[in-house]
């Protein structure tokens, strides 16, 4: 048994897993929790590592399952193939991604970091760089402008700001 990949199609991984377990495959599909701005309030979501791919744990010979139902299957795309032969995945990997999923369950990558340069796209500070300070709640989060030479910290809203690259 080896593991190969699957490309799925467009926000479809959930669907394509679900098939292709319910037809007995086994499938991985590593996730992560990260903050995303939603009508204009910091929410976590859990989202694909590798958005469109997920991994299958499939058999070679003449025992093994059939491979010909995984391209029918709905949610998927294809198999991954380099040439004619399919994308084999190294198992160590994916114990590597299983491991590190575990240890960042329930803690989310965070939209602004702490000390990060924002930007304020729009209100009374529109256009002023600031250094992004911490979250206050979903609606709120605080940074820290220069104001007549003098650092101050702010509340606004997490759609009013920009990373600056």
């Amino acid at each position: 048994m080896f593991w190969y990949l699957v490309h799925t199609k467009p926000r479809q991984e959930q669907c394509a897993l679900q098939n292709l377990e319910q037809q007995g495959f086994q499938c991985y599909l590593p996730m992560i929790s990260r903050e995303k701005l939603v009508r204009g309030a910091l929410n976590v979501q859990e989202e694909p590592l590798f958005p469109r791919y997920l991994f299958i744990r499939l058999g070679q010979g003449a025992s093994a399952q059939s491979w010909s139902p995984i391209r029918s299957t709905r949610g998927v795309s294809r198999l991954v193939v380099f040439g004619t032969e399919p994308a084999k995945v190294d198992g160590l990997l994916i114990d590597t991604l299983r491991a590190n999923e575990e240890l960042e369950r329930g803690a989310p990558a965070h939209l602004f970091s702490q000390g990060e340069r924002v930007q304020i796209v729009d209100g009374a500070f529109a256009s002023l760089e600031g250094i992004y300070q911490m979250a206050e709640g979903e609606r709120r989060v605080m940074v820290l402008i220069e104001l007549l030479s003098k650092p101050v910290a702010i509340r606004v809203e997490p759609r009013s700001l920009r990373k600056i690259r």
